[in-house]
């Protein structure tokens, strides 16, 4: 009899329901119940795991008490570890912009060594939601709008998370959060997702397919509803799809409170129903609501749940914690392996990599012989908003300011910094300053965006524009630039896209620096001055006017496609139907071009592999890197395929006058697409494959190639 199967035969009914019940620390409040001391519901064996607590000496603490139950039985402690834990790295969003999935793994597994190391054992991460909605906040928690570029994501969180072996070092990820969350009607959090079935198996479940593939030890299911079925009860997807048809046997965690929260969906009548909805369709940790250790065995007693179902769950449960090594561990043990590089070397890394250079007219790299700064603007010293809004124990007072930063990249030169305005707000008094100093500056550079708290979870905005008065501030400094001949540089600092197309029209130049964590000053300053080349691209389609969204690249074609001369094509009065800045958009200093494009063979069937080879010049002066995209699309399908699909990405650096070459493979059964019976179908046919620096139609170059039965 294994260890587990020894433990459930001697539970009693509320220690089974303890293994099932997490409680909240004091250490950071992620949802709307507070937590609170559990020190004696520990001992009483009447919770069986935590979140919210670390620190070496508190987890050891609550981990005593669990040792010192009837049972003995250890507890796992979980985190919001989204980017990064002491070490704070960029937002995923911003991270994603890298298109570098190895330094997605390499970041996480610096993660999970500093999360293990303070005692944590799961993290709530990654989130794999895939999100064409800018307006909703949690955009800054994912990998963006395309289900490939998020299951690569997916696939190098786990595997940095998990580490090869959870017992010596890794933490266990809790992917999240499944399913369609992103989806949220109108941008507003925790709103109702209604998508079709279609959708949900083309673009929103793939992420989660690839973590379970890749061995992610937990999930956890979305706090909304599906088409009016709440995913902490929706048992077609959570038992029906993941359990027996992907064959899932990890641990689903509820999101904070969820299960309680069943009631005020409308779809369960109290506490004792919602707690068996939720078991029923396969939720194992009630997070939070309590419902579990308090209503099952009513649930019980009235037929609405069994105890088979509580027995499995406490049995994935305990398997968990066995392969977390916590049954081998003394209390105060937590195994971690020695870290595997400088995560404040790699943190740099990933905030230069993660900057978005989007309009640039000559005005970068700055100049060398710049000896005024002008560096205006209210996130231009605000070391507190670099961080973003999941950072809880980062070591805050490490970020490094926009200003920081520059001051110690150009020492040489004259930084004249004037807040101008507040990040939101009316007063503008303090704008005059800000103007004096443009007037006198050989450049000025603009630090405007959101405050953290903007974007995130209950961060949802309608309004896409700069907040406040930042763009009077940005109008008033870029015409005091013009007039003197001075180049004008801003630099967003946003969890999501800021609609603002008069700004990139009048601007110098503008880079996308979202929230870059600790790190962020220092690698601003690097690829303001040239130090550092940019090379982050989009991973979403950037809107030119919110009434645009969603707006994303794989759109399917319509029957009446926009056509200037013709008023009856699908077309905006006021506005171009196009993004202001496409998916993959992003400059560089350096002037690679794409010089040819070759496929192996133009007909092909299921099991054929096809080879892809994409040929680059570096034609100019500096050495630079390159992302390169390959899409797909199907001509003629028996459901609509969109008029791009992402198949494969990949970099390539090459010296100044350097040529070379980007092969990529690709096996021909990934073409193949849910028909209408929602099967894989692959169908004979013609298509075209084109490849570009972004999914902007008019840059790609394309090839014609037969699908044969």
């Amino acid at each position: 009899m294994t260890r587990a199967a020894r433990l459930l035969a001697a539970m009693t009914l509320e220690e089974k329901l303890g293994q099932l019940t997490m409680a909240a620390g004091t250490q950071a409040l992620t949802g709307p119940v507070a937590g609170g001391a559990v020190e004696a519901e520990i001992a009483a064996g009447r919770v069986g795991s935590l979140l919210n607590l670390w620190g070496a000496d508190d987890v050891a603490a609550a981990q005593k008490a669990a040792r010192g139950a009837r049972l003995g039985i250890p507890l796992f402690f979980g985190f919001d570890v989204l980017h990064g834990h002491r070490t704070v790295f960029p937002i995923p969003l911003a991270e994603a912009c890298a298109f570098d999935p190895e330094l997605w793994r390499r970041t996480a597994a610096a993660a999970a060594h500093e999360a293990r190391a303070d005692g944590l054992t799961m993290v709530f991460a990654p989130m794999v939601d895939v999100a064409r909605d800018p307006r909703w906040g949690r955009i800054t928690e994912g990998p963006g709008e395309d289900p490939y570029v998020a299951s690569l994501f997916s696939v190098a969180k786990v595997t940095g998370f998990q580490g090869p072996d959870l017992a010596r070092g890794g933490a266990a990820a809790c992917v999240k959060h499944f399913c369609a969350y992103g989806a949220a009607e109108g941008g507003r959090d925790y709103a109702s997702v209604d998508v079709s079935e279609r959708a949900v198996a083309e673009v929103y479940a793939p992420p989660f397919a690839a973590a379970l593939a890749a061995g992610c030890a937990a999930l956890m299911p979305a706090f909304m509803d599906l088409a009016g079925v709440p995913m902490t009860a929706h048992r077609p997807l959570l038992e029906g799809w993941l359990r027996r048809k992907l064959g899932f046997e990890g641990v689903i965690v509820s999101d904070y409170n969820a299960v309680a929260e069943l009631i005020v969906h409308g779809v369960a009548g109290g506490r004792a129903e919602a707690a068996a909805m939720a078991l029923q369709a396969g939720v194992d940790v009630d997070m939070m609501s309590f419902c579990y250790r308090d209503s099952l065995p009513e649930a019980l007693d009235r037929g609405l749940a069994s105890m088979d179902r509580i027995d499995a769950a406490v049995s994935r449960v305990l398997a968990l914690k066995e392969k977390l090594g916590l049954f081998e561990a003394e209390p105060s043990v937590h195994p971690v392996a020695a870290p595997v590089e400088d995560a404040g070397a790699l943190a740099l890394e990933a905030a230069r990599r993660s900057i978005v250079l989007l309009t640039n007219r000559g005005a970068l790299p700055l100049a060398g012989d710049a000896r005024v700064i002008a560096l205006i603007g209210p996130l231009a010293d605000a070391a507190e908003e670099m961080d973003g809004p999941w950072a809880a124990a980062g070591r805050r007072a490490d970020a490094v300011s926009i200003r920081r930063g520059l001051e110690a990249a150009l020492p040489q030169a004259e930084i004249v910094y004037a807040q101008g305005v507040a990040i939101d707000g009316a007063d503008f008094s303090g704008a005059s300053r800000a103007l004096d100093a443009c007037r006198t500056a050989d450049v000025v550079i603009l630090c405007l965006g959101e405050s953290a708290p903007m974007s995130g979870e209950a961060a949802s905005r309608t309004s896409l524009g700069l907040p406040g008065r930042q763009g009077e501030l940005a109008r008033a400094a870029i015409d005091v630039a013009r007039e003197r001949g001075v180049p004008a540089v801003v630099l967003l600092s946003s969890g999501r896209p800021i609609v603002a197309p008069a700004l990139f029209e009048a601007a110098d130049a503008v880079l996308a620096t979202w929230f870059l964590g600790e790190a962020a000053g220092c690698a601003i300053a690097d690829v303001l001055t040239g130090r550092a080349d940019a090379v982050g691209r989009l991973p979403v389609s950037w809107p030119r006017a919110e009434g645009q969204i969603p707006v994303y690249f794989a759109q399917r074609p319509t029957g009446r496609p926009f056509r200037a001369e013709d008023s009856y094509t699908s077309r905006y009065l006021d506005c171009a139907n196009e993004p202001q800045f496409a998916f993959g958009h992003g400059l560089s200093y350096a002037s690679l071009a794409l010089v040819s494009f070759e496929i192996d063979r133009r007909a092909f069937r299921f099991g054929d592999e096809l080879r892809f080879f994409v040929g680059l010049r570096n034609a100019g002066a500096r050495d630079g890197e390159a992302t390169v995209f390959l899409f797909s699309r199907d001509l003629a399908a028996s459901v609509a395929r969109p008029l791009l699909e992402l198949r494969r990405f990949g970099r390539i650096a090459l010296r100044a006058g350097e040529a070379g070459t980007l092969e990529f493979v690709l096996p021909a059964r990934e073409l193949a697409f849910p028909g209408a019976d929602l099967e894989p179908a692959f169908e004979p046919g013609a298509f075209e494959f084109s490849v570009g620096f972004s999914a902007d139609r008019a840059g790609l170059v394309t090839l014609a190639a037969q699908a044969l039965a």
